[in-house]
């Protein structure tokens, strides 16, 4: 039994009429002919009563009917699921990211993506930064969100969107009436840091205080940047900050701009997306054209 002969079962049960059937299948006659011959021989019985006026189902084809209809509903419903997974419409991806980036401009995207793209499951894995990227080389993740570039062999990046980095004060302190402030006027202070072992972010802004002359004293570390301005806003120290968050916490802190000195690379907390180069899903890859789109958008809106 072919899926043909059940098509044109179908279709004949559905136009009683050979040659309107074998318009429709875009076929002549004596192959639509043929093939229910051939049908009605495997299945020992005949599918229709024919006369020289008329075409009618009999009582095995109209038993026959639902059972082929089943079959192709079923070859179609396969052939559409196949069709979305290879285009990434329907499939799963692991998203790394650490708690501060639900903060900022991301939960907008994936607003919009989930209206999108409905059958694709998005899995948000929390995790601090450090260990993302172990996780996209373990194959743990397909991609990530990062405020570290990076490019190897296995993996690559591509930035989203620019994210300035600001000097958050208590809101008493000296340097509190600046606008601006630069990096070696906070020398003799006390730093509120994120971890260095977990954040390629907190290593960067640390090493931009050594490079400009002096080795931060650090009170306090914690995981995520809310934290951080909390223990500003409490007096435990100044800290370094994404502008995208800085205004997450505005009582008890002043933000003053941050200015690099002369022939200093300014320091910034930019966005990027992170992916293996290889072997990711067609989902994956929807999720990851999508958010670069988007961030173009964006940035093109602002």
């Amino acid at each position: 039994m072919e899926l043909r002969q059940l098509r044109y079962f179908c279709e004949l049960a559905t136009q009683l009429s050979f040659t309107r059937a074998a318009a429709k299948l875009h076929v002549s006659q004596p192959p639509l002919s043929f093939q229910i011959a051939q049908l009605e021989a495997e299945l020992g019985a005949r599918l229709f009563e024919r006369s020289s006026r008329s075409v009618l189902l009999s009582e095995a084809g109209k038993a026959f009917l639902p059972h082929a209809q089943a079959v192709l509903a079923r070859l179609e419903e396969g052939r559409s699921h196949v069709q979305r997974v290879a285009s990434g419409a329907q499939g799963r991806v692991q998203l790394g990211l650490a708690g501060s980036h639900f903060l900022g401009p991301f939960p907008a995207f994936m607003a919009q993506f989930r209206r999108n793209w409905p059958e694709v499951e998005l899995v948000l894995v929390e995790m601090q930064p450090a260990e993302q990227l172990q996780a996209l080389r373990d194959g743990r993740l397909d991609a990530c969100i990062s405020r570290t570039a990076v490019s190897d062999a296995l993996i690559s990046s591509a930035l989203l969107w620019r994210d300035a980095v600001l000097v958050a004060l208590p809101a008493d302190h000296r340097l509190a009436g600046y606008a601006a402030v630069r990096l070696a006027q906070l020398s003799k202070e006390e730093f509120v840091f994120l971890r260095l072992d977990s954040s390629r972010f907190a290593q960067r802004l640390f090493d931009a205080c050594v490079q400009s002359g002096f080795t931060p004293r650090i009170s306090q570390q914690v995981v995520e940047v809310p934290a951080v301005l909390s223990l500003v806003a409490a007096g435990f120290g100044v800290s370094l900050v994404p502008a995208s968050l800085a205004s997450l916490r505005t009582q008890g802190v002043h933000l003053s701009q941050l200015h690099a000195a002369e022939g200093q690379v300014a320091v910034n907390g930019d966005v990027h997306m992170v992916w293996r180069s290889g072997g990711v899903s067609a989902a994956a890859l929807l999720l990851r054209q999508q958010l670069l789109v988007w961030a173009e958008d964006a940035s093109n809106a602002h």
